[in-house]
């Protein structure tokens, strides 16, 4: 029966070497003695998932072997497993992945705060001309309150390597500085810098230069 492994006659020749009446190849601990119905092994499978509570890390609740005996969870009780919900955290429908739709407004609202941004130049001072569409985007923010921005800052190639993403630095700080000043909580603003490193457009002409000149902004889910 187990021509491979010489074990004694009375086991059919396979090893039992804990001597608990499990050959060693179906024995999940087979140098410690143990019960049948335990695998061979001396510990139990309290919620009777097939994962030892030894190896279970929920041994009182069952759940999959693939989510270490644990039961898939549904934080935000949107109806989406986590493992398949690209927002656990913040509810939305099956149709976008578990995530918020975020509305065609909403989008505008974006858009507009976005084109309008503008900074003194090589300086991290928002233009007054600027603040009326980021106080839109305020609004909207104090609304979402499970919502986050991602903020990132960027530049063309003119000028020293450091120097740039310096500066890209600054103003995406400045803009979430002046964010915060309309009341929105700093831990729902991220930000990011990139100085010259992620162009959008050629910078071998003064409109790719522009284009590259930047801070974008992005609606983010937990």
């Amino acid at each position: 029966m187990c021509p491979e492994n010489a074990g004694p006659k009375e086991n059919q020749g396979c090893p039992d070497k804990d001597a608990d009446g499990l050959f060693d190849f179906i024995d999940q601990c087979p140098e410690i003695a143990g019960p049948k119905e335990n695998q061979g092994c001396p510990w139990p499978d309290t919620d009777a998932d097939g994962l030892l509570d030894k190896d279970d890390e929920c041994p009182n609740l069952a759940g999959p072997k693939a989510n270490k005996g644990c039961p898939y969870k549904d934080s935000d009780k949107d109806g989406l497993l986590d493992k398949d919900d690209d927002c656990p955290n913040t509810p939305g429908p099956k149709t976008n992945k578990g995530c918020p739709v975020i509305e065609q407004a909403v989008i505008e609202v974006l858009k507009t705060a976005f084109d309008n941004l503008e900074f003194e130049t090589n300086k991290d001072v928002i233009f007054e001309s600027s603040k009326p569409s980021l106080n839109e985007l305020a609004i909207v923010l104090q609304k979402k309150t499970t919502w986050k921005l991602q903020i990132s800052g960027h530049t063309d190639n003119v000028g020293d390597d450091n120097l740039n993403m310096v500066l890209s630095k600054k103003r995406a700080e400045a803009l979430k500085a002046y964010l915060v000043s309309q009341g929105i909580d700093p831990s729902r603003l991220i930000t990011q810098y990139f100085g010259e490193t992620k162009p959008i457009a050629p910078n071998d002409t003064p409109e790719g230069r522009q284009k590259n000149r930047r801070v974008e902004m992005k609606i983010v889910f937990e």
